[in-house]
């Protein structure tokens, strides 16, 4: 698939939806190079495995000799994209948005060469535009429009409160594809929506056809996402011990969806795994290779091969890593140490930890929450982090 990649298989494989169809668009593909762009909002300070679903695809066009756009929605990450909320987003600084994205751009590198992308900011013509303007693009829709969208409608059932900058939000994306004047947005498939409305305004106000590729999204076969909601997503930002691990703590249910979204495996490769897990075949196996897979991806195949490596032994052997980070403790109390080691985010978490006897010191369970460290020791949080505690 590296080397030969067509666009029968750029256009099916992890795809959910193409509009107006993926035969107009393949007939575009094969006449001409396109602009395609990605949007990304930095509510967060990394990105993460749902991100390295659009990249690979992206990694495709740009293979064959498609322009690529990474927008980072510096603007519209301030008013909160509401898609797939139940409640309105905090509002962030424009300084906190600046800051959660100064990262993204060498984790991209991973997969993109960023010398032959653009990476592009909407505050650039968002934060231009007067109210006056704003008011003309939005009589290119209606409020009926708006609101039959699924979230809104179930907000509004509800009885939960819908602000009109929520309202706006998919207008403000929709002129991020005018401003740029694009052929092409992908996404997630729950962002069909805000695409949407940007293919609405190209044509009230470019008379052009934008294409809207929508990707799968990475779920089990329950329907469950795999992200912060959830508490199992793994980031970009992760080590390589980490993101291993977290894949291998993914329920089976991710295993195939993975494989297709995530890896450069042939499909024919995929279909054979399933094939296999079906016949009996142990899920874990193949959870490892597609966890190798991933993590080779995102660094390299020796780290990947060395990941895997202390991830056999930690949990299959029972082995206690070799290197692992050594803190100078400030307190001897447990809830004290869990917080400055950074393996709870409060003394609240560290308390649940234990009570789920989720704290070990050298090996024991850890049963208290007034437990104390009275020597140099190991803790283990869980079955992949460890730290080394001086006192």
């Amino acid at each position: 698939m590296k080397n030969n990649i067509t666009i029968d298989e750029l256009l099916s494989r992890g795809v959910e939806n193409i509009y107006p169809s993926a035969q107009e668009f393949e007939k575009v593909l094969n006449s001409k190079k396109i602009t395609i762009y990605h949007g990304i909002d930095p509510t967060a300070d990394t990105l993460h495995l749902g991100h390295m679903v659009q990249f690979l695809k992206l990694k495709r066009f740009q293979e064959l000799g498609h322009k690529v756009i990474i927008l980072i929605g510096d603007f519209t990450a301030q008013i909160g994209d509401p898609t797939d909320k139940s409640s309105a987003r905090q509002p962030l600084s424009h300084k906190q948005v600046l800051q959660n994205a100064k990262n993204y751009k060498k984790q991209i590198g991973r997969f993109l060469d960023l010398k032959k992308i653009q990476i592009k900011y909407n505050s650039k013509w968002l934060g231009k535009l007067t109210f006056a303007d704003t008011l003309k693009l939005a009589s290119h829709f209606t409020a009926q429009q708006t609101l039959a969208r699924d979230m809104f409608k179930k907000r509004t059932e509800e009885s939960k409160d819908l602000y009109l900058h929520e309202l706006l939000y998919p207008l403000m994306q929709a002129y991020d594809s005018v401003a740029m004047d694009v052929d092409a947005e992908m996404g997630g498939n729950d962002q069909m929506f805000n695409m949407l409305a940007g293919r609405t305004l190209m044509k009230k106000l470019k008379h052009k056809e934008k294409f809207v590729l929508t990707t799968k999204l990475l779920v089990d076969s329950q329907g469950v996402k795999m992200g912060k909601t959830q508490g199992n997503m793994a980031k970009l930002s992760d080590t390589p011990d980490d993101m291993f691990g977290k894949i291998m703590s993914m329920p089976d249910g991710f295993i195939l969806p993975a494989f297709e979204l995530l890896t450069e495996a042939p499909m024919a490769e995929v279909e054979k795994y399933k094939t296999e897990m079906q016949s009996g075949r142990n899920p874990k196996e193949i959870k490892m290779i597609v966890a190798f897979h991933i993590t080779e991806l995102n660094f390299g195949k020796k780290v990947a091969c060395d990941a895997r490596e202390s991830f056999i032994s930690v949990h299959q052997n029972k082995e206690v890593p070799q290197e692992m980070e050594e803190i100078h403790a400030a307190s001897k109390n447990i809830l004290d140490i869990l917080v400055q080691a950074r393996l709870a985010s409060s003394k609240s978490e560290a308390k649940r930890i234990i009570a789920q006897k989720g704290v070990k010191v050298d090996g024991e369970i850890v049963g208290s929450e007034d437990f104390e460290i009275i020597k140099n020791c190991i803790i283990q949080r869980g079955k992949r982090l460890f730290v080394k505690i001086i006192v």
